[in-house]
């Protein structure tokens, strides 16, 4: 598989959370404005890319037992230098996405990178499949914050968007209205399969 498909594939067809619905409690969480979103998902994508790496070059010296402890250790690691990072150079941020932050090393999302995909192949693609995985994380967070804090906060970015006699949706700003939301986006991707097989089917 070409590098180009390895990062591709992360972004729509085995997307963490279109479609494969993993990492979904900091998604239902975090994803209530764009900046959160975008700043989960790039701390996610950092220790994506880092922790691939990393056990990438250990694959052949990790002994099978006790794997999954080693892979936690090593992304860990890397989760404590983006937590500390974040605490001092976005603290602003970094209190708004919380206890979010260090719970990236329960990610079901990087760990299963690590076991499906870094510990069984070579440097370079490991990390542009986490690279890719991370980036189609992001671009999740992206439409969900963006969704979220056009309904439920009537801003983007923090910038108002409508009048003054907007009513925001309130619910679209918790957690709930991330899972409806999630749920119509779920419900038009697999619309969107069927029709792409029936034309397929029908050619």
């Amino acid at each position: 598989m070409s590098l180009w498909k390895e990062f591709s594939k992360g972004l729509y067809e085995q997307n963490p959370v279109f479609k494969q619905a993993l990492g979904c409690c900091p998604t239902l969480a975090v994803s209530s404005t764009v900046s959160n979103g975008i700043g989960m998902g790039l701390a996610a994508t950092f220790v994506l890319v880092c922790s691939n790496l990393l056990i990438s070059m250990l694959r052949k010296g990790v002994p099978a037992k006790i794997r999954i402890p080693i892979y936690i250790v090593v992304i860990a690691t890397f989760v404590t230098i983006i937590d500390l990072a974040m605490a001092g150079f976005t603290p602003d941020l970094y209190a708004r996405l919380g206890i979010f932050v260090p719970l990236i090393v329960v990610n079901c999302i990087i760990l299963g990178r690590a076991e499906a995909y870094a510990g069984k192949n070579k440097v370079l693609p490991s990390m542009i499949d986490g690279l890719g995985m991370g980036i189609g994380f992001t671009l999740a967070l992206l439409v969900l914050g963006a969704i979220r804090e056009v309904i439920g906060n009537g801003t983007f970015l923090g910038i108002p968007v409508f009048g003054v006699d907007f009513e925001p949706v309130m619910v679209f700003a918790l957690p709930p209205g991330a899972f409806i939301i999630i749920g119509f986006i779920l419900g038009f991707i697999a619309w969107l399969e069927k029709k792409r097989s029936q034309k397929t089917a029908g050619k």
